[in-house]
């Protein structure tokens, strides 16, 4: 028998949106913004234009993590029980450990880009995927 995971949709599009505004914050030159363009070598050209295809890939990717998060959190609380929204919580830091921050370091690593850029993008993504999960998890599939 195959399980199709309930989704709450408005919930996945929140949790994309609300990745939109983590990036936005987290990445401006008032917070992390200026290291991380020194750590990552990246010189913005000041275009807007420029930035329209970074932004629409990472709306897309968000979408694609927020539902992805929702199917996952569905199936572990029919499996698990107990509490959606801690299920969701529980979820989000195991996928984000077990894939995420794992590929990010291993990637990095091979990269030799400097540990100080690896954590702080995958202090960015455990952020932006607790905050999904907190969306997800309080508003949980009919």
């Amino acid at each position: 028998m195959v399980m199709i995971p309930h989704i709450n949709y408005w919930a996945v599009i929140l949790a994309t949106l609300s990745s939109m505004i983590v990036g936005s914050v987290w990445y401006t030159p008032r917070v992390f913004g200026n290291y991380w363009m020194k750590a990552a070598k990246v010189t913005p050209s000041g275009k807007a234009r420029d930035a329209v295809v970074p932004i629409v890939t990472t709306v897309i990717v968000s979408f694609i993590t927020a539902w992805v998060l929702a199917g996952a959190v569905f199936i572990a609380f029919e499996f698990y029980g107990g509490n959606f929204l801690v299920n969701s919580l529980v979820t989000a830091i195991l996928l984000w450990a077990g894939f995420t921050a794992a590929r990010f370091v291993t990637h990095d690593a091979f990269d030799q880009r400097p540990s100080g850029l690896t954590v702080l993008n995958i202090s960015h993504e455990l952020v932006t995927i607790l905050i999904m999960a907190v969306i997800i998890g309080v508003w949980p599939p009919a």
